[in-house]
Protein backbone atom coordinates (compact mmCIF):
# COMPACT_ATOMS: atom_id res chain seq x y z
CA UNK A 1 0.00 0.00 0.00
CA UNK A 2 2.89 2.48 1.11
CA UNK A 3 4.95 1.31 -1.96
CA UNK A 4 4.77 -0.61 -5.11
CA UNK A 5 5.69 -4.09 -4.57
CA UNK A 6 5.05 -7.48 -6.36
CA UNK A 7 3.85 -9.27 -3.29
CA UNK A 8 2.17 -6.93 -1.20
CA UNK A 9 1.77 -8.63 1.88
CA UNK A 10 4.87 -10.49 1.88
CA UNK A 11 7.28 -9.89 3.97
CA UNK A 12 11.36 -8.94 4.38
CA UNK A 13 13.24 -11.73 5.36
CA UNK A 14 16.37 -10.33 5.20
CA UNK A 15 18.21 -6.71 5.28
CA UNK A 16 19.65 -4.77 2.77
CA UNK A 17 23.29 -4.92 1.96
CA UNK A 18 25.84 -5.19 4.63
CA UNK A 19 27.48 -1.92 5.55
CA UNK A 20 31.17 -1.29 6.31
CA UNK A 21 31.95 -1.53 9.67
CA UNK A 22 28.97 -3.15 10.86
CA UNK A 23 30.54 -3.90 14.19
CA UNK A 24 30.79 -0.39 14.87
CA UNK A 25 27.20 0.45 13.64
CA UNK A 26 25.81 -2.08 16.17
CA UNK A 27 28.12 -0.28 18.64
CA UNK A 28 26.74 3.34 18.37
CA UNK A 29 23.39 1.78 18.08
CA UNK A 30 23.20 -0.07 21.22
CA UNK A 31 24.85 2.65 22.93
CA UNK A 32 22.72 4.96 21.87
CA UNK A 33 19.30 3.19 22.36
CA UNK A 34 20.68 2.22 26.10
CA UNK A 35 20.73 6.13 27.05
CA UNK A 36 17.59 7.01 25.36
CA UNK A 37 15.92 3.59 27.25
CA UNK A 38 17.78 5.25 30.66
CA UNK A 39 15.04 8.33 30.19
CA UNK A 40 12.39 5.89 32.08
CA UNK A 41 14.00 5.19 35.29
CA UNK A 42 16.25 8.62 35.47
CA UNK A 43 13.63 10.12 37.99
CA UNK A 44 12.03 7.48 39.69
CA UNK A 45 14.59 7.72 43.05
CA UNK A 46 13.91 10.83 42.89
CA UNK A 47 9.78 10.26 42.85
CA UNK A 48 9.01 11.10 46.82
CA UNK A 49 10.79 14.03 46.46
CA UNK A 50 10.01 15.75 43.58
CA UNK A 51 7.17 17.96 45.28
CA UNK A 52 9.31 19.75 47.48
CA UNK A 53 12.46 19.86 44.96
CA UNK A 54 9.77 21.24 42.40
CA UNK A 55 7.75 23.42 44.56
CA UNK A 56 4.23 21.79 43.35
CA UNK A 57 1.68 19.38 44.64
CA UNK A 58 2.23 15.65 44.57
CA UNK A 59 -0.27 15.50 42.00
CA UNK A 60 1.42 17.51 40.04
CA UNK A 61 5.19 16.08 40.58
CA UNK A 62 3.89 12.54 39.19
CA UNK A 63 3.65 13.88 35.92
CA UNK A 64 7.42 14.18 35.53
CA UNK A 65 7.69 10.40 35.21
CA UNK A 66 3.95 9.38 33.45
CA UNK A 67 4.75 12.46 31.02
CA UNK A 68 7.87 10.69 29.64
CA UNK A 69 6.64 7.23 29.23
CA UNK A 70 3.34 8.79 27.33
CA UNK A 71 5.80 10.69 25.11
CA UNK A 72 7.62 7.69 24.47
CA UNK A 73 4.68 5.84 23.87
CA UNK A 74 3.57 8.10 21.22
CA UNK A 75 7.42 8.62 19.55
CA UNK A 76 7.85 4.71 18.90
CA UNK A 77 5.70 4.23 16.17
CA UNK A 78 5.85 7.93 14.50
CA UNK A 79 9.53 7.77 14.65
CA UNK A 80 9.48 3.94 13.16
CA UNK A 81 7.16 5.80 10.49
CA UNK A 82 9.15 8.50 9.66
CA UNK A 83 12.71 6.66 9.59
CA UNK A 84 10.42 4.53 6.27
CA UNK A 85 9.98 7.67 4.79
CA UNK A 86 12.98 10.26 5.11
CA UNK A 87 15.56 7.09 5.88
CA UNK A 88 16.98 5.91 9.13
CA UNK A 89 19.64 8.34 10.03
CA UNK A 90 17.76 11.38 10.12
CA UNK A 91 15.25 10.33 12.34
CA UNK A 92 18.04 9.06 15.63
CA UNK A 93 20.35 12.24 15.06
CA UNK A 94 16.69 14.21 15.13
CA UNK A 95 16.21 12.20 17.71
CA UNK A 96 19.57 12.07 19.95
CA UNK A 97 18.70 16.43 19.46
CA UNK A 98 15.79 16.63 21.15
CA UNK A 99 16.77 14.12 24.06
CA UNK A 100 19.58 16.94 24.49
CA UNK A 101 17.05 19.07 24.41
CA UNK A 102 15.02 18.36 26.83
CA UNK A 103 17.86 16.76 29.31
CA UNK A 104 19.30 20.63 29.23
CA UNK A 105 15.89 22.35 29.95
CA UNK A 106 15.30 19.59 32.77
CA UNK A 107 19.22 20.79 33.93
CA UNK A 108 18.47 24.32 33.87
CA UNK A 109 15.54 25.27 35.88
CA UNK A 110 13.61 23.46 39.16
CA UNK A 111 9.89 24.35 38.43
CA UNK A 112 7.45 22.34 37.25
CA UNK A 113 6.84 23.71 34.08
CA UNK A 114 9.41 23.66 32.09
CA UNK A 115 10.70 19.95 33.48
CA UNK A 116 7.49 18.52 32.57
CA UNK A 117 8.65 19.69 28.89
CA UNK A 118 11.98 18.78 29.20
CA UNK A 119 10.59 15.06 30.37
CA UNK A 120 8.11 15.00 27.75
CA UNK A 121 11.49 15.82 25.06
CA UNK A 122 13.19 12.57 26.87
CA UNK A 123 10.64 10.71 26.51
CA UNK A 124 10.44 11.06 22.16
CA UNK A 125 13.70 10.36 22.54
CA UNK A 126 12.92 7.05 22.77
CA UNK A 127 11.87 6.79 19.39
CA UNK A 128 15.26 5.90 18.61
CA UNK A 129 15.12 2.14 20.13
CA UNK A 130 12.37 0.77 17.26
CA UNK A 131 14.59 2.59 14.36
CA UNK A 132 17.61 1.55 15.48
CA UNK A 133 16.59 -2.33 15.69
CA UNK A 134 15.03 -1.99 12.12
CA UNK A 135 17.97 -0.27 11.12
CA UNK A 136 20.45 -2.66 12.48
CA UNK A 137 18.95 -5.42 10.82
CA UNK A 138 19.35 -3.75 7.40
CA UNK A 139 23.03 -2.99 7.90
CA UNK A 140 24.77 -6.01 9.33
CA UNK A 141 25.37 -9.01 7.53
CA UNK A 142 23.81 -11.87 8.20
CA UNK A 143 26.19 -13.69 10.65
CA UNK A 144 25.12 -10.75 13.47
CA UNK A 145 22.17 -9.93 12.40
CA UNK A 146 20.06 -11.89 15.41
CA UNK A 147 23.15 -10.77 17.58
CA UNK A 148 22.66 -6.63 16.79
CA UNK A 149 18.66 -7.01 17.14
CA UNK A 150 18.93 -9.27 20.48
CA UNK A 151 21.28 -6.29 21.86
CA UNK A 152 19.57 -3.49 20.80
CA UNK A 153 16.13 -5.25 21.95
CA UNK A 154 17.57 -5.78 25.32
CA UNK A 155 18.23 -2.18 26.31
CA UNK A 156 14.41 -1.55 26.53
CA UNK A 157 14.29 -3.76 30.01
CA UNK A 158 18.26 -2.76 30.48
CA UNK A 159 18.16 1.42 30.34
CA UNK A 160 15.09 0.77 32.98
CA UNK A 161 17.34 -1.59 35.48
CA UNK A 162 20.39 0.34 35.43
CA UNK A 163 19.24 3.23 35.63
CA UNK A 164 17.56 3.13 38.95
CA UNK A 165 21.35 2.52 40.48
CA UNK A 166 22.56 5.19 38.71
CA UNK A 167 20.34 7.52 39.31
CA UNK A 168 19.86 6.72 43.11
CA UNK A 169 23.72 7.23 43.87
CA UNK A 170 23.58 10.69 41.65
CA UNK A 171 20.38 11.66 43.97
CA UNK A 172 21.92 10.98 46.86
CA UNK A 173 25.48 12.28 46.57
CA UNK A 174 25.05 14.81 44.46
CA UNK A 175 22.68 17.88 43.26
CA UNK A 176 19.48 16.17 41.85
CA UNK A 177 20.16 18.30 38.18
CA UNK A 178 23.56 16.48 37.90
CA UNK A 179 20.96 13.63 36.72
CA UNK A 180 20.10 15.94 33.64
CA UNK A 181 23.41 17.02 33.02
CA UNK A 182 24.75 13.52 32.90
CA UNK A 183 21.86 12.49 30.36
CA UNK A 184 22.89 15.56 28.34
CA UNK A 185 26.19 14.50 27.92
CA UNK A 186 25.02 11.29 27.09
CA UNK A 187 22.46 12.63 24.59
CA UNK A 188 25.49 15.05 22.94
CA UNK A 189 27.84 11.35 22.54
CA UNK A 190 24.55 9.84 20.97
CA UNK A 191 23.96 12.66 18.38
CA UNK A 192 27.99 13.09 17.61
CA UNK A 193 28.08 9.28 17.41
CA UNK A 194 25.02 8.95 15.05
CA UNK A 195 25.54 11.96 12.89
CA UNK A 196 29.35 10.59 12.41
CA UNK A 197 29.15 6.95 11.65
CA UNK A 198 25.73 5.91 10.80
CA UNK A 199 25.82 5.41 7.17
CA UNK A 200 22.98 6.92 4.90
CA UNK A 201 20.66 4.55 3.57
CA UNK A 202 17.98 5.61 0.95
CA UNK A 203 14.75 5.60 2.21
CA UNK A 204 12.49 2.35 1.74
CA UNK A 205 9.46 3.99 1.69
CA UNK A 206 8.37 6.80 -0.93
CA UNK A 207 4.88 7.68 0.57
CA UNK A 208 4.22 10.86 2.67
CA UNK A 209 3.93 10.80 6.03
CA UNK A 210 -0.02 10.70 7.89
CA UNK A 211 0.05 13.80 9.96
CA UNK A 212 -3.52 12.93 10.88
CA UNK A 213 -2.93 9.21 11.30
CA UNK A 214 -0.34 10.68 13.92
CA UNK A 215 -2.17 13.14 15.79
CA UNK A 216 -5.05 10.78 16.16
CA UNK A 217 -2.68 7.91 17.52
CA UNK A 218 -1.07 10.57 19.89
CA UNK A 219 -4.47 11.40 21.80
CA UNK A 220 -5.61 7.61 21.64
CA UNK A 221 -2.55 6.54 23.39
CA UNK A 222 -1.95 9.49 25.95
CA UNK A 223 -5.90 8.91 26.55
CA UNK A 224 -5.63 5.59 27.39
CA UNK A 225 -2.41 5.11 29.44
CA UNK A 226 -3.07 8.60 31.04
CA UNK A 227 -6.16 7.07 32.33
CA UNK A 228 -4.80 3.61 33.00
CA UNK A 229 -1.28 5.11 34.57
CA UNK A 230 -3.54 7.84 36.86
CA UNK A 231 -6.73 5.69 37.33
CA UNK A 232 -5.31 4.59 41.15
CA UNK A 233 -4.78 7.99 42.26
CA UNK A 234 -7.58 9.66 40.57
CA UNK A 235 -10.06 6.72 41.00
CA UNK A 236 -11.17 3.45 38.55
CA UNK A 237 -15.04 5.23 38.66
CA UNK A 238 -13.95 8.68 38.42
CA UNK A 239 -14.84 10.84 35.41
CA UNK A 240 -11.76 11.73 34.99
CA UNK A 241 -10.50 8.08 34.38
CA UNK A 242 -13.45 7.14 32.44
CA UNK A 243 -13.03 9.54 30.46
CA UNK A 244 -9.79 9.50 29.68
CA UNK A 245 -9.94 5.40 29.40
CA UNK A 246 -13.08 5.43 27.14
CA UNK A 247 -12.42 8.82 25.12
CA UNK A 248 -8.77 7.14 24.22
CA UNK A 249 -10.48 3.90 22.82
CA UNK A 250 -13.15 5.58 20.56
CA UNK A 251 -10.56 8.19 19.42
CA UNK A 252 -8.63 4.42 18.61
CA UNK A 253 -11.39 3.26 17.15
CA UNK A 254 -11.80 6.08 14.92
CA UNK A 255 -7.98 6.17 13.89
CA UNK A 256 -8.36 2.24 12.63
CA UNK A 257 -10.82 3.40 10.53
CA UNK A 258 -9.18 6.23 9.52
CA UNK A 259 -5.77 4.25 8.91
CA UNK A 260 -7.42 1.42 7.15
CA UNK A 261 -8.71 3.83 4.15
CA UNK A 262 -5.88 6.03 3.80
CA UNK A 263 -3.13 6.01 1.10
CA UNK A 264 -0.40 6.15 2.71
CA UNK A 265 -0.98 5.13 6.29
CA UNK A 266 1.04 5.67 9.57
CA UNK A 267 0.07 1.79 10.12
CA UNK A 268 -0.88 -0.10 7.45
CA UNK A 269 -3.45 -2.12 9.27
CA UNK A 270 -3.93 -4.77 6.97
CA UNK A 271 0.00 -5.61 8.14
CA UNK A 272 -0.47 -5.77 11.69
CA UNK A 273 -3.92 -7.61 11.58
CA UNK A 274 -1.60 -10.64 10.20
CA UNK A 275 -1.83 -13.41 12.68
CA UNK A 276 2.07 -13.55 13.45
CA UNK A 277 2.34 -10.02 14.00
CA UNK A 278 -0.87 -9.76 15.48
CA UNK A 279 -0.09 -12.22 18.33
CA UNK A 280 3.30 -11.30 18.42
CA UNK A 281 2.01 -7.58 19.65
CA UNK A 282 -0.52 -9.27 22.19
CA UNK A 283 2.65 -11.15 23.46
CA UNK A 284 4.40 -7.59 23.72
CA UNK A 285 1.53 -6.26 25.85
CA UNK A 286 2.07 -9.73 27.76
CA UNK A 287 5.55 -10.00 28.48
CA UNK A 288 5.88 -5.60 28.84
CA UNK A 289 3.63 -6.49 32.01
CA UNK A 290 6.02 -8.89 33.05
CA UNK A 291 9.33 -7.55 32.91
CA UNK A 292 7.50 -4.24 34.58
CA UNK A 293 5.68 -5.99 37.39
CA UNK A 294 9.11 -7.16 39.34
CA UNK A 295 10.65 -3.66 38.46
CA UNK A 296 7.95 -2.14 40.54
CA UNK A 297 7.19 -4.80 42.79
CA UNK A 298 10.72 -5.76 43.78
CA UNK A 299 12.03 -2.16 44.66
CA UNK A 300 9.50 -1.66 47.09
CA UNK A 301 9.63 -5.38 49.00
CA UNK A 302 13.82 -4.60 49.16
CA UNK A 303 12.60 -1.40 51.09
CA UNK A 304 10.17 -2.40 53.16
CA UNK A 305 10.83 -2.39 56.85
CA UNK A 306 12.48 -4.78 59.02
CA UNK A 307 9.75 -4.58 61.75
CA UNK A 308 7.12 -5.72 59.36
CA UNK A 309 8.91 -9.13 59.62
CA UNK A 310 8.97 -9.32 55.76
CA UNK A 311 10.28 -5.88 54.88
CA UNK A 312 14.33 -6.20 53.63
CA UNK A 313 15.44 -2.97 54.82
CA UNK A 314 17.07 -1.48 52.16
CA UNK A 315 17.97 1.74 51.10
CA UNK A 316 17.03 3.40 48.17
CA UNK A 317 21.00 3.06 47.07
CA UNK A 318 21.18 -0.83 48.51
CA UNK A 319 17.63 -1.48 46.79
CA UNK A 320 19.01 0.15 42.94
CA UNK A 321 22.28 -2.23 43.64
CA UNK A 322 20.34 -5.57 44.20
CA UNK A 323 18.28 -4.95 41.10
CA UNK A 324 21.42 -3.85 39.01
CA UNK A 325 22.67 -7.62 38.03
CA UNK A 326 18.99 -7.99 36.59
CA UNK A 327 19.84 -5.25 34.10
CA UNK A 328 23.57 -6.74 33.26
CA UNK A 329 21.55 -10.36 32.60
CA UNK A 330 19.69 -8.78 30.05
CA UNK A 331 22.82 -7.73 28.59
CA UNK A 332 25.04 -10.79 28.71
CA UNK A 333 21.85 -12.99 27.02
CA UNK A 334 22.28 -10.85 24.06
CA UNK A 335 24.55 -13.60 22.20
CA UNK A 336 22.63 -16.44 23.53
CA UNK A 337 19.77 -14.80 22.33
CA UNK A 338 20.73 -14.63 19.01
CA UNK A 339 21.72 -18.44 19.11
CA UNK A 340 18.57 -19.23 19.61
CA UNK A 341 17.05 -17.47 16.93
CA UNK A 342 19.02 -19.08 15.16
CA UNK A 343 19.29 -22.32 16.01
CA UNK A 344 15.15 -22.64 17.55
CA UNK A 345 13.45 -19.68 15.43
CA UNK A 346 11.65 -16.30 16.62
CA UNK A 347 8.61 -18.34 17.74
CA UNK A 348 9.67 -21.07 19.59
CA UNK A 349 12.61 -18.24 21.18
CA UNK A 350 9.97 -15.77 22.37
CA UNK A 351 7.83 -19.55 24.26
CA UNK A 352 10.91 -19.65 25.90
CA UNK A 353 12.15 -16.46 27.43
CA UNK A 354 7.93 -15.75 28.53
CA UNK A 355 8.37 -18.95 30.28
CA UNK A 356 12.21 -18.55 31.79
CA UNK A 357 10.07 -14.80 33.37
CA UNK A 358 7.52 -16.83 34.66
CA UNK A 359 9.90 -18.96 36.52
CA UNK A 360 11.53 -16.13 37.61
CA UNK A 361 8.43 -15.18 39.47
CA UNK A 362 7.34 -18.45 40.54
CA UNK A 363 10.98 -18.42 42.61
CA UNK A 364 9.96 -14.85 44.08
CA UNK A 365 6.79 -16.61 45.54
CA UNK A 366 8.22 -18.68 47.57
CA UNK A 367 11.78 -17.91 47.94
CA UNK A 368 11.99 -13.96 48.96
CA UNK A 369 13.56 -13.71 52.08
CA UNK A 370 16.98 -12.09 51.58
CA UNK A 371 17.71 -9.48 49.35
CA UNK A 372 20.04 -12.16 47.65
CA UNK A 373 17.02 -14.07 46.92
CA UNK A 374 14.84 -11.37 45.42
CA UNK A 375 18.51 -10.74 43.16
CA UNK A 376 18.43 -14.23 42.00
CA UNK A 377 14.38 -14.06 41.07
CA UNK A 378 14.83 -10.58 39.51
CA UNK A 379 18.13 -12.14 37.34
CA UNK A 380 15.80 -15.26 36.15
CA UNK A 381 12.89 -13.24 35.18
CA UNK A 382 15.30 -10.52 33.42
CA UNK A 383 17.13 -13.61 31.34
CA UNK A 384 13.73 -14.42 30.58
CA UNK A 385 13.02 -10.46 29.21
CA UNK A 386 16.37 -10.82 27.09
CA UNK A 387 15.50 -13.75 25.63
CA UNK A 388 11.88 -12.72 24.63
CA UNK A 389 12.70 -8.91 23.93
CA UNK A 390 15.10 -10.05 21.30
CA UNK A 391 12.42 -12.41 19.51
CA UNK A 392 9.67 -9.98 19.18
CA UNK A 393 11.29 -7.42 16.76
CA UNK A 394 13.09 -10.61 14.67
CA UNK A 395 9.26 -12.02 14.43
CA UNK A 396 7.84 -8.66 13.31
CA UNK A 397 10.77 -7.97 10.96
CA UNK A 398 10.29 -11.47 9.67
CA UNK A 399 7.25 -10.65 8.50
CA UNK A 400 6.54 -6.86 7.86
CA UNK A 401 6.88 -5.83 4.26
CA UNK A 402 10.72 -3.64 4.13
CA UNK A 403 8.58 -0.65 3.66
CA UNK A 404 6.69 -0.98 6.91
CA UNK A 405 9.43 -2.38 9.11
CA UNK A 406 10.06 1.02 11.59
CA UNK A 407 6.90 1.16 12.12
CA UNK A 408 6.07 -2.40 12.59
CA UNK A 409 8.78 -2.12 15.46
CA UNK A 410 7.57 0.98 17.01
CA UNK A 411 4.30 -0.35 16.63
CA UNK A 412 5.37 -3.61 18.76
CA UNK A 413 7.64 -1.23 20.76
CA UNK A 414 4.48 0.62 21.67
CA UNK A 415 2.69 -2.48 23.05
CA UNK A 416 5.48 -2.99 25.16
CA UNK A 417 4.49 0.38 26.89
CA UNK A 418 1.21 -0.04 26.76
CA UNK A 419 2.29 -3.23 29.22
CA UNK A 420 4.63 -1.74 30.90
CA UNK A 421 1.95 1.11 32.24
CA UNK A 422 -0.37 -1.63 32.82
CA UNK A 423 1.60 -3.39 35.00
CA UNK A 424 2.01 -0.36 37.19
CA UNK A 425 -1.23 0.44 37.37
CA UNK A 426 -2.30 -3.05 38.39
CA UNK A 427 0.75 -3.23 40.98
CA UNK A 428 -0.75 -0.07 42.34
CA UNK A 429 -4.26 -1.43 42.99
CA UNK A 430 -2.33 -4.99 44.02
CA UNK A 431 -0.56 -3.28 46.72
CA UNK A 432 -3.17 -0.54 48.25
CA UNK A 433 -5.83 -3.36 48.65
CA UNK A 434 -4.00 -5.59 50.72
CA UNK A 435 -2.22 -3.28 53.59
CA UNK A 436 -1.19 -3.29 57.27
CA UNK A 437 -0.38 -0.82 59.68
CA UNK A 438 3.37 0.14 60.42
CA UNK A 439 3.90 2.23 63.06
CA UNK A 440 0.75 4.51 61.91
CA UNK A 441 1.15 4.27 58.27
CA UNK A 442 -0.53 2.26 55.73
CA UNK A 443 1.76 -0.33 53.99
CA UNK A 444 1.21 -3.10 51.98
CA UNK A 445 1.09 -6.60 53.44
CA UNK A 446 3.01 -9.70 52.93
CA UNK A 447 0.16 -11.29 50.41
CA UNK A 448 0.32 -8.38 48.56
CA UNK A 449 3.77 -8.97 47.26
CA UNK A 450 2.96 -12.25 46.63
CA UNK A 451 0.01 -11.95 44.58
CA UNK A 452 1.81 -9.55 42.69
CA UNK A 453 4.56 -12.15 41.77
CA UNK A 454 1.83 -14.47 40.82
CA UNK A 455 0.08 -12.12 38.75
CA UNK A 456 3.29 -11.23 37.06
CA UNK A 457 3.89 -15.26 36.47
CA UNK A 458 0.68 -15.48 34.76
CA UNK A 459 0.73 -12.70 32.29
CA UNK A 460 4.19 -14.13 30.95
CA UNK A 461 2.89 -17.47 30.70
CA UNK A 462 -0.24 -15.74 28.91
CA UNK A 463 2.57 -14.49 26.69
CA UNK A 464 3.68 -17.76 26.22
CA UNK A 465 0.45 -19.45 24.97
CA UNK A 466 -0.19 -16.64 22.46
CA UNK A 467 3.26 -16.92 20.92
CA UNK A 468 2.13 -20.45 20.80
CA UNK A 469 -1.26 -20.18 18.63
CA UNK A 470 1.52 -18.10 15.52
CA UNK A 471 1.99 -20.96 13.34
CA UNK A 472 5.87 -21.98 12.86
CA UNK A 473 7.47 -22.17 9.61
CA UNK A 474 9.82 -19.55 7.68
CA UNK A 475 8.31 -16.84 6.15
CA UNK A 476 8.36 -15.91 2.70
CA UNK A 477 10.58 -14.08 0.46
CA UNK A 478 10.03 -10.62 -0.17
CA UNK A 479 10.24 -9.27 -3.03
CA UNK A 480 11.06 -5.60 -4.29
CA UNK A 481 9.82 -4.30 -7.32
CA UNK A 482 11.24 -0.63 -7.14
CA UNK A 483 14.66 0.72 -7.24
CA UNK A 484 15.22 2.23 -3.83
CA UNK A 485 15.70 -1.35 -2.48
CA UNK A 486 18.42 -1.60 -4.86
CA UNK A 487 20.85 1.48 -4.21
CA UNK A 488 23.92 1.10 -2.31
CA UNK A 489 24.43 2.35 1.00
CA UNK A 490 26.13 5.88 0.76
Amino acid sequence: MNSPRTTADAPEQEGGPAAPRPVLIAMVLGFSSLCAALMQSLVIPLQPELPQLLDTPASNAAWVVTATLLAGGVAMPVAGRLADIYGRKPILVASAVIMLAGSIICALYSTIGPVLIGRILQGFAMGYIPVAISFVREVTPPAMRNSAVAGISATLGVGGALGLPIAAWIAQAFDWHMLFWLSAVLAAAMTVLSYLFLPQISPVDRGRFDFLGAVGLAVGIVGVLTGVSKGNDWGWTAPSTLLSIIGGLVVLIGWGFFEAHHTHPLVDLRTTIRRPILLTNIAALLIGFGMMAQSIVVPQLLQMPESTGYGLGQTMLQAGLWMAPGGLMMLAFTPISSRLLSTLGGRSTLVLGALVIAAGYVFAVFLAGAPWMLMIATCIACAGVGIGYAAMPTLILENSPAAEAGSGVGVNALMRSMGTTTAGAVMAIVLTSQTVSNNGISIPDEAAFRTCFIIGAAAALAGALVVLLIKPGKPETHVVETSEHAESIA
